[in-house]
């Protein structure tokens, strides 16, 4: 089954993360690239990494469609997606796909944003004109997925629910989790966030500097809470 299945990494460079996903550094990119690298090649299945320099398309879904058909052009009947913005994800969730994929048409690892982390689809159930009809990157993804599925009478398998990172209390979720992540991922995480910190105490420093007056007969000072 293994040799029949290839993981498409869906996911651009670091620097072109960062200035998609502004509220993170092109640092903790370069450091999630790298894992999900780690994560994938333990799983020892084939896999393919597009980023944007080997994307095809206008749209979201144009890009990401195209390159599924690509990896099933080279004749793999199975492919697993993931991208590079989920720091729980584990080589276990690679690998159970592959078994579920022996009975199930499609596996999905649902984000709690309502999208996925993770697909799996088989050739025969690819269907480019319906992927690109999908409100992709909306939290309407996963339901309206699971709904097709169901109507075509197919059997779907959910994987368990995880966190994305999409915006920035989603690094704070992340960070707050029972779940276990990789030490060079947590530490980076933890020292934006500590950049962060730092940061907008010192906007604040400055502000009250700013506009804060002495005490005169000419009125009260401002007071900050």
């Amino acid at each position: 089954m293994k040799k029949n299945t290839a993981i498409l990494i869906f996911a651009n460079s670091a620097e072109k993360e960062a200035e998609r996903k502004s509220f993170l550094s092109s640092d903790v990119f370069s450091a999630l690239n790298h894992q999900t690298l780690k994560t994938v090649e333990k799983s020892g299945i084939q896999y393919f990494h597009f980023s944007e320099k080997n994307q095809v398309g206008s749209s979201f879904g144009e890009r990401f469609s195209n390159a599924i058909e690509t990896i099933f052009n080279k004749g793999f009947g199975n492919v697993i997606t993931i991208g590079n913005d989920t720091p729980h994800l584990k080589t276990k969730h690679l690998i159970d796909t592959v078994h579920q994929l022996e009975k199930n048409e499609l596996v999905l690892g649902p984000s709690k944003d309502g999208g996925f982390y993770l697909m799996g689809i088989k050739k025969e159930h690819f269907n480019k004109e319906t992927f690109l009809k999908l409100p992709w990157q909306t939290s309407k993804l996963q339901n309206c997925i699971a709904s097709i599925i169901t109507s075509k009478k197919l059997n779907i398998k959910f994987l368990e629910i995880l966190n994305d990172l999409d915006v920035l209390e989603d690094v704070k979720k992340i960070l707050h989790s029972f779940k276990a992540i990789p030490k060079s991922v947590l530490k980076i995480l933890r020292i934006f966030i500590s950049f962060l910190k730092e940061f907008f105490i010192d906007i604040i420093i400055n502000f009250k500097s700013t506009f804060s007056t002495p005490n005169s007969n000419k009125g009260s000072p401002l007071i900050f809470a």
